[in-house]
C-alpha cells in the first residue's frame, strides 16, 4: 500500500499493491469491526466471521500480528483490562487516524474490486 499515515497530515488516496492484497484485506477488517466499538481480540475473530458469514476467519497466528502492526502504526489502541478471577485481556479501538485509514482502505477496496469486474465480468444469466 503506498499511502502511510503521517500525524502531521491527511491520508492521501491509497493504492492497493497486488502483492500485499491479503494484509489489506485483514487490516480493513479488522478496523471495520472496530469502528462499532471496541473489541478484544477473540472478540474481533468473531465479529469478522459473523459478518463474513464465515468466509472469513483468523488464528492467533494471524490475528495478533496485524493488531500489533496496527497498534504500532497508531491505528488502534491497546488497553488491558482485568476482571476478578479472569486474566487481562487486551482491548481494542480505533483512533481517529484509524478512521482516517478506514475511510482509505474502503475507497481503495472499492477502486480495486471494480477494476478486478472490469477485467472479469460479472455473472452473467
Amino acid at each position: 500500500m503506498p499511502a502511510t499515515h503521517d500525524p502531521a497530515g491527511p491520508v492521501t488516496r491509497l493504492e492497493l499493491d497486488p502483492q500485499s492484497l491479503a494484509r489489506s484485506c485483514h487490516e480493513a477488517m479488522i478496523l471495520a469491526a472496530l469502528a462499532d466499538e471496541p473489541r478484544h481480540g477473540y472478540q474481533l475473530a468473531l465479529e469478522i466471521e459473523e459478518r463474513s458469514g464465515g468466509t472469513f476467519r483468523f488464528n492467533h497466528g494471524t490475528l495478533y500480528p496485524i493488531l500489533h502492526k496496527l497498534e504500532a502504526d497508531s491505528f488502534i489502541e491497546g488497553t488491558w483490562t482485568a476482571s476478578t478471577g479472569k486474566r487481562r485481556r487486551r482491548r481494542y479501538c480505533l483512533t481517529a487516524a484509524g478512521r482516517e485509514h478506514l475511510s482509505a482502505l474502503r475507497g481503495a477496496w472499492e477502486t480495486f474490486v471494480a477494476a478486478l469486474f472490469e477485467v472479469i465480468g460479472r455473472n452473467q444469466p
